[in-house]
């Protein structure tokens, strides 16, 4: 193959984000208009985008806000957007979810709340329950981005210390119809788990939280504990009445993007296979199974016959053990440089669809079967940086960080590997 990896490897990101870009998608699911106001709620990485192709689309009147991550806004004309950071709440987001009780409170059944929910939503909604204060929300955010529980299971308990999540937005927008266009980077793309749910309730309950707070040994303050036991911290049900004119459309998913990146490798003549879209569990083991997967097809040309581009998406983790730079994608690419060092025709990119892996800027990293060699050469230990949660460090030792900057959507990880 004559086939350059890195831009090709490139090309197949940029076609799973085109896949789910808001100018796409927002049009083909307008709600109908309503007699009274429209008002637009939103909030999540890509919020800003998907609220700047909503307002394109949307020929009537309309008012609202939307809050997204510190330097993720897009102009708008009608809507203001408010910028608060992420991944650990801050005061900006306190103010924005007071803002966006505020807004949608008083309404009639005439009137029409649109929610735009994307991932990232659920640091950039900070709503303390009563009792509780905004440092305990962001005690309770670190401790789950600490320990490893998988995606469902952290929104699950962040929705029993809220006030704004859990579906507790649309309530209190009661007895207005919710619409709510959603943006999966959830696993398996249950609605109701991206940002928490502010506009959709689900099933899991204050027992829930509680079981997954005592499976993962997250440690948390007294007050937190204590109002999670409490009755007071019970979300609302998909069967209150208040949800029963609602709406939720799904409008992009991880699974959208994997098919549009493989339909993307077979026009440049690479057949291409989907593993999962809803992939999860320690960044670092399923790089180590990746890569033994990997490894297969250049040897014995099996499960998958070479040229192949192998695709998988969904939302790994990491329990942290020390304080490096990086994040779940980087993590997931150190193991699987790891794994296939010294291998030939071996390349790969790991990357999050929304442009930011962690907390640095990069959204993940490039590797090869020369990138551990590349390391040793610069005076870096793969294995002790992958030990120290320091894959960033490693990566950009050897230049071979991807930073598309942010791409205004979010349907989680892509990892891409062409063995050739």
């Amino acid at each position: 193959m004559t086939l350059d990896p890195k831009p090709f490897l490139t090309s197949i990101f940029d076609a799973a984000v085109a896949a789910a870009d808001p100018n796409l998608t927002i049009r083909s699911h307008l709600p109908a208009k309503p007699k009274g106001r429209t008002i637009l709620v939103g909030a999540g990485k890509g919020a800003a985008q998907m609220a700047a192709a909503f307002e394109k689309a949307w020929d009537g009147p309309l008012e609202g806000l939307i809050v997204t991550r510190y330097g993720y806004g897009a102009r708008t004309e009608r809507l203001e957007v408010i910028e608060a950071a992420h991944p650990v709440p801050d005061e900006a987001g306190l103010e924005a979810s007071r803002r966006l009780l505020e807004l949608v409170s008083g309404l009639t059944g005439d009137d029409l709340v649109v929610a735009l929910i994307c991932g990232g939503g659920s640091a950039l909604l900070p709503s303390p329950a009563a009792g509780l204060t905004l440092a305990d929300e962001i005690a309770v955010n670190e401790a789950l981005l600490a320990s490893g529980a998988p995606i469902a299971a952290m929104n699950t308990i962040r929705k029993h210390v809220s006030t704004i999540k859990g579906g507790r937005l649309a309530a209190a927008a009661w007895p207005a119809r919710v619409v709510s266009l959603v943006v999966s980077d959830i696993p398996g793309d249950n609605p109701a788990l991206v940002a928490s749910g502010p506009t959709i309730p689900d099933a899991g309950s204050r027992e829930d939280a509680l079981a997954a707070i005592a499976a993962y040994g997250i440690g948390l303050p007294e007050a937190v504990m204590a109002h999670i036991q409490s009755v007071e911290s019970a979300a609302p049900r998909p069967d209150d009445e208040k949800f029963a004119r609602n709406e939720v459309h799904l409008i992009a998913s991880a699974g959208v993007s994997l098919e549009a990146a493989a339909a993307e490798a077979r026009r440049q003549g690479v057949e291409a296979v989907i593993l999962s879209d809803a992939i999860e569990g320690e960044a670092r083991e399923v790089g180590s199974v990746h890569a033994a997967i990997a490894r297969e097809v250049a040897a014995r040309n099996r499960p998958f016959a070479k040229p192949v581009l192998i695709l998988s998406g969904g939302e790994t983790t990491v329990t942290l053990k020390a304080k490096g730079k990086g994040g779940r994608n980087s993590e997931f690419l150190l193991a699987f440089a790891i794994g296939i060092a010294g291998v030939e025709g071996i390349h790969a990119l790991a990357a999050d669809t929304d442009g930011i892996d962690g907390s640095e800027d990069n959204a993940g990293a490039f590797c090869d079967g020369s990138t551990v060699p590349r390391m040793r050469a610069a005076g870096v230990d793969a294995k002790a940086m992958l030990a120290a949660n320091n894959a960033w460090t490693a990566f950009n030792a050897v230049g071979d960080l991807f930073v598309p900057g942010p791409t205004g959507t979010n349907v989680n990880d892509l990892r891409a590997i062409l063995v050739r």
